[in-house]
């Protein structure tokens, strides 16, 4: 082998073990959404992913996510919170509340209806 194999082989490695760590062993900090008069409330753009896509509540207080969708791609109608037993159609260029008051702490995902897209839901005490 030369050594431009060599650099080339090496190269390859190092970006593959980058975006390996990236994508499954990089930890997102959440955006921690504020509260208002008792109610945690934050807005989220839906294009392409969630936006944000991790987020920081805390238990036994009410949220609402507004929910903006910004594309037309099919995936994206709806949004999932399988855990609150909650979800909600989003139409292009409209803004959609959830609401529900999260009673325990932990890690709650969401999603769109085909599981494409996702995000989590940090409930801390």
């Amino acid at each position: 082998m030369t050594i431009a194999q060599i650099s080339v082989l090496i190269s390859a490695f190092a970006l593959s073990f980058l975006v390996i760590w990236y994508f499954f062993f990089s930890k997102k900090e959440g955006v921690r959404v504020t509260a208002a008069s008792g109610l945690q409330e934050t807005n989220i753009i839906v294009k392409g992913g969630y936006t944000p896509d991790v987020l920081v509540v805390k238990a036994g207080q009410p949220v609402r996510l507004n929910f903006t969708r910004q594309e037309t791609a099919s995936c994206s109608e709806m949004v999932l919170f399988p855990a609150f037993d909650k979800s909600a159609k989003l139409p292009t260029g409209q803004t959609v509340a959830i609401e529900f008051t999260p009673e325990k702490a932990g890690e709650f995902d969401f999603q769109c209806q085909m599981g494409m897209l996702h995000g989590k839901l940090i409930v801390e005490d």
